[in-house]
Formats: structure tokens, C-alpha cells, sequence
């Protein structure tokens, strides 16, 4: 999983940095350092080990039960960093946050930005009338509708080999299947933990 000969404990000062973002969601979560003792032991048990000057070696959720499970671990170019990419039994942070990085790290890409515009939508009304998300959310026949209008449109485009129009038109299709998946009880990250499981499953 990881060459630890190949790390540079010195240049930390015995430690290197550790960067840990959820394997299924990619949200970066904590910044620790850890030193060869703790990533034996993360190794070890498969669950994330860090050091500090405070607590010394210390086992992630061993108290408040959030461990981070360790999918894969990763030495950067110049081997003083680890990206440590686990599945989270809870926050993160102390603070009892997902990540100690704010709600942008949680989310961190424009599919999650876009999936939480569709929730906050769902749970208000605007006061000039409902939003075109909305009146999807409230209409099934329409929103199922759309949805196979774009796929539609987006096959047509595929088949006429028309790059930019292919690009809009898959845009057009997300926004309208985040809707249909919002209105079934589905999130964003459900479908990220299935394509995750069957990620794992090929290795």
C-alpha cells in the first residue's frame, strides 16, 4: 500500500503531513502529521493512526467511535506528504464538522455545489413563484419527462460527434437526474458510494 522506506521523516522532523479526504465523497477532511510508528499502525489495523506533539500517538476515533477506515494511502513527489483517502464513521474535526476546512471542503466540486442548490431549492419557496427546480420537484410527470428529453438530446449530439453540444446537453441531463434522484430520496453521495463499492470490487 505504501513504501515507508521511501518517506522522508527527516525533513519533518520525524513526521511527514498527512492529508485525509474521504475516498467516496472527496472532501478533504484533516491535515495531521504522522510518524513511521503511527503509519505502521494505520497499516496495521487499517484504520488512520497520527502523531502530535500533545497527544502523541494517537488512534482517530478512538474516543468519539469517527475512525477513518484507510481505503488507500498515497507518498507525494517528494515523499514528506501522505494523501490517506478513507471511508469516515463521522466529522473529522473536533468541532463536530465534516471537515475541519468549512462546508466548501465538504462539497468541492460543481456536481456537489449543484446537488446542494436542488436541497436547498426542495426546502424553500421563492415569493415571485416557484423556481424551475421546484415546479420539477412538485410535477413527476414533468421532471420524468425532462429527464428523457436530455437523455434524448444528449444521444443525438453523441451521434452527430458534436463535442460542445454533447457537453451542454450532459450538463442538461445531470441537473435533471440530480432533480429526478432528489425527488426518489436518492443524494449525490449514494450514487458516489455505489460507484465506490464497485470501484473496490475490481480491484
Amino acid at each position: 500500500m505504501l513504501d515507508l522506506d521511501a518517506l522522508d521523516f527527516t525533513k519533518g522532523g520525524g513526521t511527514v503531513t498527512v492529508v485525509a479526504q474521504d475516498a467516496v465523497t472527496g472532501a478533504v477532511l484533516m491535515l495531521a502529521a504522522a510518524d513511521r510508528e503511527a503509519l505502521e499502525r494505520t497499516i496495521a489495523t487499517g484504520e488512520m493512526h497520527y502523531r502530535s506533539r500533545s497527544r502523541g500517538l494517537w488512534h482517530k476515533g478512538a474516543t468519539s467511535g469517527n475512525v477513518q477506515r484507510v481505503v488507500s494511502l498515497h507518498a507525494d513527489c517528494d515523499g514528506d506528504a501522505v494523501l490517506a483517502r478513507v471511508e469516515p464513521a463521522g466529522p473529522a474535526c473536533h468541532t463536530g464538522v465534516v471537515s475541519c476546512f468549512g462546508a466548501d471542503a465538504e462539497r468541492g466540486d460543481e456536481l456537489s455545489d449543484l446537488d446542494a442548490v436542488i436541497a436547498s431549492r426542495a426546502g424553500s419557496a421563492r415569493t415571485d413563484g416557484p423556481s424551475y427546480t421546484r415546479k420539477l420537484l412538485d410535477d413527476r410527470n414533468l421532471r420524468l419527462k425532462k429527464l428523457g428529453e436530455e437523455a434524448a438530446e444528449l444521444a443525438v449530439a453523441c451521434a452527430d460527434a458534436d463535442a460542445t453540444r454533447a457537453a451542454e446537453e450532459a450538463a442538461d441531463l445531470f441537473f435533471h437526474t440530480l432533480v429526478a434522484l432528489h425527488a426518489a430520496g436518492v443524494t449525490l453521495n449514494d450514487v458516489r458510494r455505489v460507484l465506490h463499492q464497485r470501484a473496490r470490487g475490481r480491484r
